[in-house]
């Protein structure tokens, strides 16, 4: 009877202070605080600018092709289907495809308890375009030096694993998987530079001077303009550094730099040395010789 008496004093008293829901004390969970890294207007008009030019390089290229021998048109095709697919990589990511969230925690409390995250865009596209693209670009040079079968294919190899590498450290959890991942990409690059730089120098060495002076100056050229994207995405995707429009904008230069003025530069110096330039292999003219075909030497 006692507590009934007690339970009823209380009601009364809550009922002559009006107390209100509201009054009463409440828990409010610890909600952590998103930042958000995405792409403007800007940055999207970046990728629509890099998207005609990359359309209009391949439709040059293609032309320059149908203008020489197709004795002559390895390096042609190979650099033509290089714009060509960065064309559609971009026109991918300037309609938003091609793209994807990221999410990392930045910060937390002692206890563990998630304070800050950052959503960042991740244009995954870009990096499909890569390893497409950076082994197309790694023939043009290796053939050119004349680079053995064995040292191209791990020269293309390292640039695969360079690629995949660098989109799993896009996408890390943790900074372990992300520098982890990272580094993995620059041994791999070491390895690339090795194959272009020392063995595609000493392979150059058996042509003629205009060839080997040309080899030494584009891909001098290529290993620098290579040199700066791991610096780009150390300081975009890996430490968040840049936002994604200065991304867009560092990696837009860079692959213009490394895909319509590189290709225009060796077509160009290619067509003048016409006359010394190396044929084609007899298979990319003739195709494959079919098995049992009897020759007449």
């Amino acid at each position: 009877m006692k507590i009934q008496h007690d339970f009823a004093g209380v009601i009364e008293a809550a009922t002559k202070t009006h107390l209100r829901p509201t009054d009463f004390p409440t828990v409010i969970p610890d909600i952590p605080h998103v930042h958000y890294q995405e792409a403007s207007e800007t940055g999207f008009r970046a990728l629509w600018v890099v998207c005609v030019l990359m359309g209009l390089s391949s439709v040059a290229f293609y032309i320059m092709a149908a203008r020489v021998p197709v004795q002559k048109r390895l390096f042609h095709v190979i650099t033509a289907s290089i714009t060509t697919i960065a064309f559609l990589s971009y026109f991918a990511m300037a309609t938003g495809d091609g793209l994807s969230w990221h999410s990392t925690v930045v910060k937390t409390t002692k206890s563990g308890v998630v304070e800050d995250i950052v959503k960042r865009q991740v244009f995954w596209a870009r990096y499909v375009d890569w390893a497409l693209t950076t082994p197309l670009l790694l023939l043009d040079l290796t053939l050119m030096a004349g680079l053995n079968g064995a040292d191209i294919l791990v020269t293309v190899g390292a640039d695969v694993i360079m690629v995949l590498t660098g989109l799993f450290a896009a996408f890390g959890s943790t900074g372990t998987q992300v520098w982890g991942w990272y580094t993995i990409a620059c041994v791999a690059y070491i390895a690339i530079v090795y194959n272009v730089a020392f063995n595609g120098r000493r392979a150059v060495q058996g042509k003629d001077s205009k060839t080997k002076a040309f080899y030494g100056g584009i891909s001098l050229f290529t290993l620098l303009l290579w040199t700066a994207y791991p610096i780009v995405w150390g300081i975009a995707d890996g430490s968040r550094k840049i936002g994604v429009d200065g991304e867009i904008l560092a990696y837009a230069v860079l692959d213009v730099l490394a895909k319509p003025v590189f290709g225009f530069w060796l077509l160009l110096t290619h067509d003048a040395m016409a006359r010394t330039s190396p044929n084609a292999p007899s298979w990319f003219t003739q195709g494959l010789a079919s098995d049992g075909a009897i020759r007449v030497s």
